[in-house]
């Protein structure tokens, strides 16, 4: 099979990771719903296509990025019906399929299975490192499937990424990333809540992040993605929490780590707080904005 590659989905994430695909030398072909996303990748040198269909034409590998798992259902499986087979009944046999989407474990068991009936190979590999990461090709992925599937894909996810871990077989990545994400969550809240109590009780926010830096209370959010504005450049907090990554998308990963939980009998009550913290920022409009916005939700309003 050739190695050139239908990328689907540019969104946030995924326009950077087709890009970055180009960079590295691949031929890509890439698509959208919105001709805004298609418009901008091909400022950036990326052959796209105004759908699927176009953009599969003479390609060996497809990957995807999706908002959720009834996006990449949908797209992989159709809808049943003779006029909507789904893209896996159109695929050669031995066309090689990543799904970088973050979804259900379940989800991407299923579509994996309706893959390999069909000679398929099919991994899931959903990311983490943010919109920064996608941008500077240092994203971590987290892969499950066959060693064989995930071994033949690392050409492509080092293209896009500085880490690749196989966790395992088909929906090992997403049980990861759920994992990964509802941990994510929870520290960035308790780092939202410690620097607006900080700051009620007349701490610099900028100094009192310092020192936690230096101190047991360490974590990424501090360190990388501090969520009080002018304390740290270039992370959303600065620019009105536009871009970076959904309040709504964490509510929705929180949602699969909640599934997860029940699927398993697995406790998660801070998994479970962190949700119906989420579920009531966005319900109070703050969905659209960056998931480091949640402190919004635990300062004192001044107005």
């Amino acid at each position: 099979m050739t190695d050139k590659i239908a990328f689907i989905g540019l969104g946030n994430m995924g326009g950077p990771m087709a890009v970055n695909l180009r960079k590295a030398g691949f031929d890509v072909t890439a698509t959208d719903l919105s001709p805004e996303a298609r418009a901008r990748v091909a400022a950036d040198g990326v052959a796209v296509a105004d759908s699927a269909a176009g953009a599969l034409a003479g390609a060996g590998v497809v990957i995807s990025m999706l908002p959720a798992s009834r996006h990449v259902e949908g797209l992989y499986l159709g809808d049943g019906t003779a006029g909507n087979p789904g893209l896996l009944a159109t695929l050669p046999a031995g066309t090689r399929v990543i799904d970088c989407s973050t979804i259900a474990p379940a989800s991407a068991r299923r579509v994996a299975a309706a893959a390999a009936a069909r000679g398929l190979s099919m991994i899931d590999a959903p990311v983490s490192g943010g919109t920064a990461g996608a941008a500077a090709g240092t994203l971590t992925f987290m892969v499950g499937g066959d060693a064989g599937a995930v071994e033949a894909a690392r050409p492509f996810l080092a293209a896009m990424g500085r880490n690749i871990f196989h966790a395992g077989g088909s929906g090992a990545g997403q049980v990861a990333k759920v994992c990964n994400n509802m941990l994510l969550a929870i520290h960035m809240i308790g780092s939202a809540e410690a620097l607006s109590l900080g700051v009620n009780n007349g701490l610099d926010p900028a100094v009192l992040a310092e020192i936690m830096k230096q101190s047991s209370g360490d974590n990424w959010s501090l360190q990388k993605y501090n969520p009080v504005p002018g304390v740290m450049d270039g992370v959303p907090a600065s620019r009105g929490y536009s871009g970076g990554f959904g309040s709504d998308l964490m509510l929705k990963d929180l949602g699969l780590a909640e599934e997860a939980a029940l699927a398993t009998g697995s406790a998660i009550p801070l998994g479970g707080l962190a949700r119906n913290l989420y579920a009531a920022h966005s319900a109070g409009g703050a969905g659209a904005l960056d998931f480091s916005s949640i402190i919004r939700l635990l300062q004192k309003r001044t107005d």
